[in-house]
């Protein structure tokens, strides 16, 4: 039935469908909010995925109906961005709702860091336990790997994958420490089948979903998989099976684990009072070639601040509350999840710091327009572009597959992305008034940060 609502407000003229979608939202939002029933909340998380690697979001031989359906029976975003280009920073910018240098973890870490998660940030998980949310963390933390920094010790009831990357242990480096595996704050195995490890953690976040049901409690499952980080792993059952290679292989494994979340809610009863996000932590890695992943017409990807780089697929899905089939331009980072989790849970943001995120609820709710764009695209502590409304300015630039060092730009090159996505169109000659104001808009945001001691 949903199926056929998405479809038909699909064919709906675009205005009167926005106004019957807001009409239909809030008609179903009352009554769950007004009875101050908290949702549960599930992040997946992909890493290393691509704007383009979804058949939702145009890819033309991977296959993700499970992640087409949320889309459908959810919320597709055509603009919403992590907050680096690479994996540490993008992940404690999800879980702080801050940008990554007011934390110090703007680099990524590798296996012999000694830093990690200091323990004055307040995570979500944090956020979450004093409203008496269970909590877990299943797959790739990457946040720091001695004990101190775990999950465990930041809010989460359980953790159960690896500390950081997969291309971090002894079988892809031989300097390197095995890689560990890990429950809580034990290692369990070194360097494990990393062919298992997208069906390992669907049966643990199934198990977590199971045993807070049974429990009656409300619940915040973070399962941010592995994968499609190279080296690359799919099961038996899915390897050889998808036409895009084993890149298409994983990425429909990942599809899978997704259905199977759904399918557990489903069965729980909790498909109606939980809601799912998913998304990835930076762009694909391109310098992988056929291993890597694609941006689709965003140009550029992982470890660039160009817009294949942070631009993310982001889906949302909460039935009776998220209105169905809507595709929005609406302005987001991944750091807005941050406060947004919280106000809907009826907690109350952290006043005593930067927040950095903004709360999404009228966004998902009720279909709004949202916010001006804003952003600020940092790679490690440098400061490369701003983005603000349709336009983005780059002070440096950094092509992946040219391997020549960040470019500082002696003039500032600005692109409209409302008309020009792609970064093709350098327009800053036709527009010194825009460079002048964003540029001013630049000194502003310098005087908000403050540098966190860098944790390496």
């Amino acid at each position: 039935m949903e199926h056929s609502v998405g479809a038909l407000l699909e064919a709906i003229e675009s205005p009167s469908r926005r106004a019957i979608l807001r009409t239909l939202a809030g008609a179903a939002c009352a009554p769950l909010l007004a009875q101050n029933q908290r949702p549960n909340f599930v992040i997946l998380f992909a890493d290393d995925l691509g704007y383009g690697d979804l058949g939702c979001y145009g890819h033309p031989t991977i296959r993700t109906p499970n992640l087409d359906r949320m889309a459908l029976e959810g919320m597709r975003f055509t603009q919403v961005y992590s907050a680096a280009p690479v994996c540490t920073p993008s992940r404690v910018a999800l879980m702080t709702g801050r940008y990554p240098v007011r934390s110090g973890l703007s680099r990524v870490l590798g296996p012999r860091a000694k830093g990690g998660l200091q323990d004055n940030e307040i995570t979500l998980a944090q956020a979450l336990k004093p409203l008496g949310y269970a909590t877990a963390c299943v797959g790739k933390w990457h946040l720091g790997h001695l004990e101190r920094y775990l999950p465990t010790h930041h809010g989460f009831d359980r953790y159960f994958g690896l500390p950081y990357s997969n291309d971090m242990g002894k079988l892809a480096r031989a300097e390197n420490p095995p890689l560990p595996l890990i429950r809580d704050t034990k290692v369990i195995e070194e360097e494990p089948d990393q062919s298992r490890l997208t069906p390992r953690y669907t049966d643990e976040a199934i198990r977590f979903l199971r045993d807070c049901s049974a429990a009656g409690k409300p619940f915040f499952l973070y399962l941010p998989y592995t994968f499609p980080h190279v080296p690359l792993h799919a099961s038996e059952r899915f390897r050889g099976k998808s036409s895009r290679g084993l890149y298409g292989d994983v990425v429909e494994e990942l599809d899978w684990s997704v259905g199977e979340i759904f399918r557990t809610l489903k069965e729980l009863g909790h498909d109606r009072d939980t809601l799912v996000i998913f998304s990835s932590d930076n762009g694909p890695w391109l310098t992988q070639h056929e291993n890597g992943g694609s941006a689709g017409l965003l140009r550029d990807g992982k470890t660039t601040t160009w817009e294949g780089g942070m631009r993310e697929p982001f889906l949302a899905r909460w039935p009776g509350n998220v209105p169905p089939g809507v595709v929005t331009q609406a302005f987001g980072t991944l750091m807005d999840i941050f406060p947004t989790f919280i106000k809907l849970a009826g907690g109350k943001i952290p006043s005593d710091r930067e927040i950095d995120g903004v709360d999404l609820a009228s966004v998902l709710l009720h279909n709004d327009p949202g916010r001006e764009p804003l952003m600020f695209y940092y790679s490690h502590q440098d400061l490369r572009a701003i983005r603000k409304g349709p336009w983005k300015l780059h002070l440096s630039t950094f092509d992946s597959m040219a391997h020549t060092p960040v470019k500082r730009l002696e003039t500032p090159a600005l692109y409209n992305l409302t008309v020009d996505p792609s970064e093709k169109y350098d327009v800053a000659d036709s527009h010194p008034d825009i460079v002048k104001e964003i540029l001013e808009v630049l000194e502003q945001h310098k005087k908000t940060i403050k540098f966190g001691e860098p944790q390496i």
